[in-house]
């Protein structure tokens, strides 16, 4: 790990395959990489993109680390999703998987990393994105909406309850 001031990065956490296995694993080895600060609960969501296939489970955590957001998503996040069986399907981007880990946030940058966006766009397009991140740190703000992360939580209120809590799957 490179030495530098500690950086908080919201991952969101997806998983399709096994996911009460694959989710709980994944914060595990993340946890190698800094400090958790903080989970959310899981949820149970229906698969966006591509309906036959499983439920997924999603979740998200805050992660204080001296690394950077290239080492993060080139790096940290190759090497778990590797780990945990990721085989990513060049036809179909919204097939089942293993786990799913995205750097939806880092610290208040605004950054490109190759064809990802920090601050992800799914946190303003995509409940189950949204929710868990808010759980995390309500009042972070959003780097380029000047809103917090509640805030934008609030306006998916009406798909709260197709997202079924998991509280039999812990993570942390």
């Amino acid at each position: 790990m490179s030495e530098s001031p500690s950086n908080r990065a919201f991952l969101s956490l997806g998983s399709n395959i096994h996911p009460e296995t694959n989710l709980p694993a994944a914060v595990k080895e993340l946890q190698r990489f800094g400090r958790i600060v903080a989970v959310s609960q899981v949820r149970e969501t229906e698969p966006v993109g591509f309906a036959d296939q499983p439920n997924f489970l999603n979740a998200a955590i805050l992660l204080e680390t001296p690394l950077s957001p290239e080492e993060l998503q080139f790096e940290v996040i190759v090497e778990v999703e590797t780990a945990l069986g990721r085989i990513r399907d060049p036809d179909n981007k919204n097939a089942p998987r293993t786990i799913d880990i995205d750097l939806a946030l880092f610290n208040r940058d605004v950054l490109k990393l190759e064809q990802r966006q920090i601050p992800d766009p799914d946190i303003l397009n995509r409940a189950f994105v949204a929710i868990p991140l808010s759980e995390l740190a309500p009042e972070q703000m959003h780097p380029l909406e000047n809103r917090t992360l509640a805030e934008i939580a609030a306006a998916f209120e009406n798909e709260r309850p197709s997202m079924q809590l998991r509280p039999d799957v812990i993570l942390f």
